[in-house]
């Protein structure tokens, strides 16, 4: 692998476990609307492309306007609650000093709109790490189009072959592929590993990215 100066994460399931606060939502739009709750393990499946997919998948037989009160009663409750339970995973606090502390700049690509990306962040104190944030709604394509990954590496400057996406599903794997850039797949996030399992390499936990060659490590085995 190259030198890398640019490490792009996703932010839910990779960075924060916020699953507990996304099903609380989902329930909270599925009792408002008078449907059965959904479980934990259903909303971990529900999770990936935003908001709105969220929703969809939640309610597939939904009609517009009833999608459209859903989204507006999940968006609303989850910005309210949007760190009830959401936390950092282990180690992510002290991975990302690391990082920085080595020199690489670091930015986040999610599917979650950039507010509450920089709302989350914010609230865990982990918004002084990143150089850039870009949410659903930073541009007309969200991963797994590579457009938000190549806006970040145009906006910094930094060639594809110095730059890596860290995620936990095949949204951030198959944009980080489309935009010409290594993949690092999380098997401790929300997605199946069998969704991963193309990234050129598979961690278990947030630390071990710095065991990995783009920081000199020796300790990790190339997929």
């Amino acid at each position: 692998m190259n030198k890398i100066d640019l490490i792009l994460f996703d932010l839910d399931g990779t960075l924060i476990d916020s699953l507990d606060d996304l099903a609380n939502a989902t329930n909270h739009m599925l009792l408002t609307l008078g449907r059965p709750a959904a479980t934990r393990d259903q909303v971990r499946g529900y999770v990936g492309q935003g908001a709105r997919r969220l929703v969809e998948r939640a309610m597939p037989d939904a009609a517009a306007d009833e999608l459209e009160r859903g989204l507006a009663l999940f968006l609303d409750y989850n910005e309210e609650h949007i760190v009830d339970r959401t936390c950092l995973y282990p180690g992510a606090m002290e991975t990302l000093t690391a990082l920085r502390e080595a020199g690489l700049t670091l930015a986040v690509v999610s599917n979650k709109n950039v507010a509450l990306c920089t709302k989350v962040l914010t609230s865990l104190g982990a918004d002084g790490f990143f150089a850039a944030v870009i949410g659903a709604d930073s541009l007309a394509e969200r991963k797994p189009s590579p457009e938000p990954l190549l806006k970040v590496l145009r906006d910094l400057g930094v060639p594809p072959e110095r730059a890596v996406m860290v995620g936990d599903s095949i949204n951030d794997i198959a944009a980080g592929q489309a935009a010409g850039i290594a993949t690092i797949g999380c098997t401790f996030g929300y997605g199946d590993l069998a969704e991963i399992e193309d990234a050129d390499y598979l961690i278990d936990s947030l630390p071990e990215l710095l065991q990995l060659p783009l920081l000199g490590g020796e300790q990790a085995v190339r997929i």
